[in-house]
């Protein structure tokens, strides 16, 4: 049997990682916890708990290795921390010749020898053999002992891998948590919102995890009665900072909690925003007949961060407005507040797709999709309770036109201008495909798409080749792999109403002679007669501008429906002339973006 030398006083584990703090909390188990982490793609298991002098172990053991060498480090960490404890006690008592109060010297004395607490442990109250391999010992539910003290062992509970608050907090703002899990989901977690105690008021309230703060000991924090995972600041936290107190849980347990403070205080918003009279048609989900559909292109970071758009692009924008930081705040805001079925953006940052999109609209009951362009890409949120994803078809115009025998005649009247395809063939722009399933009924399956065509002016004849790629893949999809499927194209296709990329979506033809085909000038000319065979129209109409910047305006995006299957219900009207020039154009202070969003309500015929 393994043996510890060591004190009979008793060993202390660490604390109940879930604290009780609220009726809503997860019961704490009396015994203290042993958490194990063992995944079978690592070689290695760790293994946490605490000792006699309060410190944390946290152990990285070969999942191969027998369960004996573990209690044997155990032992020796134990003996060690308990003897770093005597000593302490003693040299604080200042007492020459003291010794100890009889407890136990460090490993290898005659003291240590005589006190030996049993390190063991338990399966089903039978000790475990010790040439069992840790993979095999430490099951959930077993007992590990250290002298006095069991520890209640905790195999792949729910843990935060991840957990950060947003750095640039705004009242009227909804602060959502990005946060990891492994072993849970944020749907069986709990959480609970603090904010500062003002200076000079009274005891702290709502008996919270902790009344100060670890980072600050002068700091005290009162509950906001707010339990959900996202918190929306109102003008009585203007100047305090916030706490989030979460425990992990997966819906059948719970795993350690964990707590975070602000950086910054809660800081005043910018008042009425150009999205807030929108949101007045959206306070709802619509019906299970109905989809809400949103294309926005949210300006990329990318982009708004550089010197020329502060000088040359956005001159009239505040420069605190195009950080991203804040932007963020607005973008979250406006994009939740829609409560759309499926949102389809244009210009996203990876880093702001998984750090700040998917945790505000996840929380919000969306799942999100990703392809990346470049330095930006696309992203395609649909609502988890009316739509599961089936398949993503996703494609590079220039890789699809170039390999895809799909597009053989197109390539082959393109080759017939060298020049005009070598710039065809140099530009990014993706396209985003994702087949969607409903929830209610599996035989309603719809093709959402969406894209960001090449933004240069004198771009109209790439433009022109990338919608015919796209629309050609597109019927693929919806008619080949998904047979009379309905299709959403949304997208900055960069174009007006009056240019060829416009009239061919709507018309399904373009004429050889179109003008834009030498859109680069006559000596570039690449005249083509194209077809598509899809029935399409604009949902939103065309409006007056959905870019609004200060050299120009114009409609450039648009939510494209399927005629034969989809009508739309309602056009959630764009913010008025006055709303977009409040701060002479976009972005501003009130609006993220130098886009418009469109907002629509579809409904299957």
């Amino acid at each position: 049997m393994w043996r510890l030398p060591g004190a009979r006083a008793a060993l202390r584990g660490f604390r109940a990682a879930v604290e009780r703090h609220s009726q809503a909390e997860p019961v704490v188990d009396p015994m203290e916890r042993a958490v194990v982490r063992c995944v079978p793609s690592e070689p290695k298991l760790s293994l946490s708990f605490s000792l006699a002098d309060g410190s944390h172990k946290n152990m990285q053991r070969d999942q191969s290795e027998p369960l004996g060498r573990v209690l044997s480090r155990i032992a020796t960490n134990a003996l060690k921390g308990h003897a770093k404890a005597a000593a302490a006690k003693k040299s604080r008592k200042n007492r020459p010749n003291a010794s100890g109060g009889g407890a136990c010297a460090g490993p290898g004395s005659e003291q240590a020898a005589a006190c030996e607490p049993v390190v063991k442990l338990y399966y089903r109250e039978e000790a475990v053999a010790e040439d069992v391999l840790n993979v095999d010992a430490w099951q959930d539910g077993a007992v590990l002992q250290i002298g006095d003290v069991k520890y209640k062992v905790e195999r792949n509970p729910p843990a935060f891998t991840e957990l950060q608050l947003p750095r640039y907090i705004m009242a009227g703002f909804p602060v959502c948590p990005k946060l990891s899990l492994e072993f849970g989901d944020p749907a069986g977690s709990l959480f609970r919102w603090y904010r500062e105690a003002k200076p000079g008021s009274a005891e702290p309230e709502g008996g919270g995890p902790s009344s100060l703060s670890p980072s600050s000991p002068s700091t005290s924090w009162t509950s906001t009665g707010v339990d959900e995972r996202v918190y929306t600041p109102s003008n009585a936290d203007i100047g305090l900072r916030l706490k989030l107190h979460c425990t992990p849980g997966n819906g059948q347990r719970f795993g350690p909690s964990r707590e975070l403070e602000s950086v910054c205080p809660v800081e005043a918003g910018p008042g009425t925003c150009t999205f807030d009279h929108r949101h007045l048609y959206t306070k709802k989900v619509t019906d299970d007949a109905l989809i809400r559909t949103v294309s926005y292109n949210i300006l990329a970071d990318t982009y708004a961060q550089t010197e020329f758009s502060r000088t040359v692009l956005y001159p009239y924008c505040a420069p605190y407005a195009l950080e991203l930081d804040y932007r963020q705040n607005l973008i979250q805001k406006e994009l939740t507040g829609y409560n759309a079925d499926l949102i389809c953006l244009q210009e996203v940052d990876r880093c702001v797709f998984t750090d700040s999109l998917v945790p505000a609209l996840e929380a919000f009951g969306l799942e999100g999709v990703f392809r990346i362009k470049q330095q930006e890409g696309l992203a395609t949120f649909y609502r988890k309770s009316k739509f599961s994803l089936l398949s993503q078809h996703d494609i590079s115009f220039h890789e699809a036109l170039q390999s895809d025998p799909l597009h053989k005649e197109l390539l082959e009247k393109l080759v017939l201008n060298p020049s005009a395809q070598e710039r065809v063939f140099q530009r990014s722009s993706v396209l985003q495909v994702s087949v969607l399933q409903s929830t209610k009924d599996s035989s309603k399956k719809i093709c959402v798409a969406n894209t960001h065509l090449y933004w240069h002016p004198k771009g109209g004849y790439i433009r022109l080749i990338q919608i015919a790629v796209a629309l050609a893949h597109i019927r693929h999809v919806s008619c080949d792999l998904y047979p009379g499927i309905p299709v959403i194209f949304c997208g900055d296709f960069n174009s007006t109403p009056s240019t060829g990329m416009y009239h061919f979506v709507i018309n399904g033809n373009i004429p050889e002679d179109h003008e834009d085909w030498a859109s680069y000038g006559e000596e570039e000319r690449c005249n083509m007669s194209l077809t598509h065979f899809l029935k399409l129209k604009s949902a939103c109409g065309e409006p007056a501008y959905t870019n609004y910047v200060g050299g120009f305006h114009g409609c450039l995006d648009y939510i494209f429906i399927d005629l034969n299957a989809l009508e739309v219900e309602q056009v959630i009207p764009l913010p008025s002339h006055e709303e977009v020039t409040t701060h002479q154009a976009l972005p501003s202070v009130s609006h993220p973006s130098d886009h418009i969003a469109l907002v629509c309500d579809l409904k299957w015929k």
